[in-house]
């Protein structure tokens, strides 16, 4: 038998049959697509429970969804009835149904019925063959295969996908939203049997036709579900009361600027699919529009146009709430597309917070560390602060509340720029695309660009880090840094460090800082804003009045809140604390009350003796240091150097020295002393501090120079405008003497300008060019520094 069966074998007929075989096999195993599907589908973005936040059409115009594993029981239930009563059972090719079928076609001398079952039509959607007698049978064996390699479900799945539904829309979930304004599982009997029958006539959705062919058929369904005992009779009487649709409703657009925030992740292939279940809560999203649209009535009546916020849960960075711009929605020149929550703008004052934390951590200074406050000018760089006066030094927790500006920079200049801007990077924002030294010491005051997204994620950081401190058992998990996500991820395993980026005491004090939310001649304003939450927070203005910012923390919620007008135009008054500042607290309303705080972090805390004057570490000639708890890197922060001891007279009235007084009639008394530029504003607002007694007549002065240049300093550049009659203008010269009342004789060029007493300052008109500057006090002390006018035309 085994010979034959080889000699038979070899026969050529044979051979070829086999070969066709061999070919048809392999076909067979071959002939579904790969992909399916591969049509370009919906960018779709739901909430964290799975409802449309908001939908964009695919690229070819039509509505497509992205593929659902689910198809709902309702829809499957309607759809084998109308089209394919023996799906459950068949293998992709009912031989009963094509039968008659042929027979209708024969008897009506057209085609009146293809006799396709469920599976075929899922064939034939996937190919999208002409419809030919051959590529009828090729769909039957491609529905075969089908069978083999999907399950029932998963085929009702891929149909219930794909199906079209008149118009424009395809697939059963674009369609529930389109023409009912739901999702597939919210839909009743009638409105799921109306879908159910358009993809055998797809055409009856249309605006004023076709509605009753449309509502006729979809009764009859209805009829036959009923006697198949699918519903109920009630059910059926019920559902035929219902309206068909008549045309497509428009979609859920709660946030738009996430859904062309993904679409724009998905092209840069940092998101894989076109559908996604994001962070966002719904109703929170929808509160905190409703608070933007609020307040945006009352700001574009001073032309601010445009405003955003975003709310981060802290533990995961999870994006609560994005609302990327309330605009005049009516008007398209005021941008309401610009997604601002990812536009880099300038920051203001918002990054004083990270350069506080980033010089405790480093030991710089401590937590109420004195920090000059008095004119500057840094290599032809002038900050001001932002009501124009000088409080001579302040405490640096002090400043931060305040957001005064020229103890940033000072604490900037000790930090240095290139230092804070290799933190920033760090800390994970990357709109900084210059180099450090383009931005220089103007970094803290808003000199870059960053994004609300960003920055709203760092100050998420510091209260992630603080909150885990504890936890993780006084250790650091590097993986607390990172940006905001509008879409969770499995949580990894945390890999702890002995130390963070920024230590948690460090962390911690600054957020206490940010607690105090007084402002100088603004506290009635800020009774407005009282909250049953403990809030950390920060305002920002850019430079112009052209961005106002306000970002608030506490333990488990970031809030950030941005104003003003996308195409860069300023406004008078638009800055943080006005119009950021009360939308920020409107929507820390919204969220959970809580008294609950940041745990004080005691493992990276030490106490240590601190000057109660300066705030620095207590040395020697400290009589009024004071215990305090620090964070750690305070054991290397500087030790007082204001603290002096100095010789008396016996009444305490004059400073002396041995070389007048006997050593029995001195008094050896610590003094606290500032530079006199710092003193000179610092006494008058502190009435406790007391400056120095002059030196008895006739005793050596052995102290440095009583008097200080405040502006200029030696070396400055200058530039003096023309005034409105085309004259060049005076420019202010600034300066201090311990000795109050004493005069001061100025020189410009050797020659005599004037004097002062008082109040010491000169106003002078020098031609561009380099000059001299010197003073003379009454007592024959001199000073002498050389400055540069600037020639505008040059």
């Amino acid at each position: 038998m085994l010979p034959r069966i080889k000699q038979n074998l070899k026969k050529p007929k044979v051979m070829i049959l086999l070969a066709i075989l061999f070919a048809l096999s392999l076909w067979f195993a071959l002939c579904l697509p790969r992909p399916l599907f591969s049509s370009p589908t919906s960018f779709v973005i739901d909430d964290d429970s799975g409802q449309l936040l908001g939908a964009s059409i695919a690229t070819d115009g039509q509505w497509r969804f992205p593929y659902n594993t689910e198809a709902p029981q309702k829809f499957a239930k309607c759809i084998i009835a109308f089209e394919d009563k023996r799906f459950e059972h068949h293998p992709g090719f009912d031989p009963l149904a094509f039968g008659r079928a042929i027979r209708q076609n024969i008897k009506a001398k057209r085609i009146t019925s293809g006799g396709s079952t469920l599976t075929m039509q899922v064939i034939r959607l996937a190919t999208l063959h002409k419809r030919t007698v051959w590529t009828k049978l090729g769909e039957i064996f491609m529905a075969l295969r089908l069978e083999m390699s999907y399950s029932k479900k998963e085929i009702m799945a891929l149909y219930a996908s794909n199906a079209p539904f008149g118009s424009n829309v395809i697939g059963l979930d674009a369609a529930a939203w389109r023409y009912f304004g739901r999702a597939p599982d919210k839909l009743s009997w009638g409105e799921m049997a109306a879908l159910a029958v358009l993809p055998n006539s797809p055409s009856l959705v249309h605006p004023g036709k076709n509605r009753l062919i449309l509502l006729k058929k979809r009764n009859l369904l209805l009829d036959k579900l009923y006697k198949q005992g699918t519903i109920d009779s009630t059910t059926a009487a019920l559902a035929k009361f219902e309206p068909v649709p008549d045309k497509p409703v428009p979609l859920p657009q709660t946030a738009p600027h996430l859904l062309q925030r993904f679409k724009a992740d998905f092209k840069g292939n940092r998101q894989s699919l076109t559908r996604i279940t994001t962070t966002i809560k719904s109703n929170l999203q929808q509160q905190v529009t409703d608070i933007l649209e609020k307040h945006h009535q009352v700001l574009k009546a001073n032309d601010i146009n445009n405003i955003a916020a975003i709310v981060l849960d802290v533990e995961t960075g999870a994006t609560l709430a994005y609302a990327g711009n309330i605009a005049h929605r009516e008007d398209p020149e005021m941008e309401s597309d610009v997604d601002v929550v990812n536009a880099p703008r300038s920051p203001g004052s918002t990054l004083k917070p990270l350069l506080y934390a980033s010089m405790l951590h480093d030991g710089l200074i401590l937590p109420n560390s004195l920090i000059a406050d008095v004119p500057t000018q840094i290599a032809g760089y002038h900050p001001e602060n932002f009501d124009l006066g000088y409080d001579g030094a302040v405490p640096a927790s002090n400043a931060l509340s305040r957001s005064l500006n020229i103890p940033a920079v000072k604490m900037l200049q000790q930090y240095k720029y290139e230092r804070f801007y290799d933190m920033l990077k760090k800390t994970g924002i990357t709109t900084l695309k210059q180099p450090a030294d383009h931005y220089g010491l103007s970094l803290i005051l808003g000199g870059g660009e960053n994004t609300l997204w960003e920055l709203t994620g760092a100050y998420a950081d510091m209260a992630r880090v603080l909150n885990h401190y504890n936890s993780n058992g006084g250790k650091y998990n590097p993986d607390d840094y990172h940006a905001p996500v509008y879409a969770l991820s499995p949580p990894q395993k945390p890999s702890l460090e002995k130390n963070g980026l920024l230590d948690a005491g460090s962390i911690y004090y600054t957020l206490q800082a940010m607690e105090e939310v007084m402002r100088p001649g603004e506290e009635m304003l800020w009774q407005q804003f009282s909250s049953t939450q403990r809030i950390a927070w920060k305002t920002g203005t850019s430079f112009g009045f052209r961005d106002g910012w306000a970002i608030g923390i506490t333990p488990k919620y970031v809030v950030g809140v941005w104003v003003g007008n996308t195409d860069g135009e300023g406004r008078p008054g638009l800055t943080g604390i006005y119009t950021a500042a009360p939308v920020l607290f409107d929507i820390f309303r919204l969220l959970p009350a809580a008294r609950d705080w940041f745990n004080v972090p005691t493992g990276e805390m030490v106490k240590i003796n601190v000057c109660k004057e300066s705030g620095y570490r207590a040395g020697p000639n400290c009589e009024h240091a004071v215990e305090q708890l620090v964070p750690r890197s305070g054991l290397k922060a500087p030790v007082c150097m204001w603290h002096k001891l100095v010789h008396l007279s016996a009444d305490q009235k004059f400073q002396v020295t041995g070389n007048c007084t006997s050593p029995d009639n001195i008094i050896n008394k610590s003094w606290f002393v500032l530079p006199p530029s710092m003193e000179y504003y610092y006494k008058t607002k502190n009435y406790q501090y007391h400056t120095l007694p002059p030196f008895a007549p006739g005793c050596e002065q052995a102290e440095a120079s009583p008097m200080e240049l405040i502006y200029p300093k030696d070396g400055a550049k200058v530039y003096v405008p023309l005034e409105a009659d085309g004259k060049r203008g005076r420019f202010i010269c600034n300066a201090a003497h311990r000795q109050s009342g004493i005069k001061i004789y100025w020189h410009l060029d050797d020659k005599y300008v004037g004097e002062s007493s008082a109040y010491h300052q000169m106003a002078l008109n020098p031609s561009p060019g380099r000059h001299k500057l010197t003073l003379v006090d009454a007592n024959g002390n001199t000073m002498q520094i050389n400055f540069e006018v600037l020639d505008k035309n040059k």
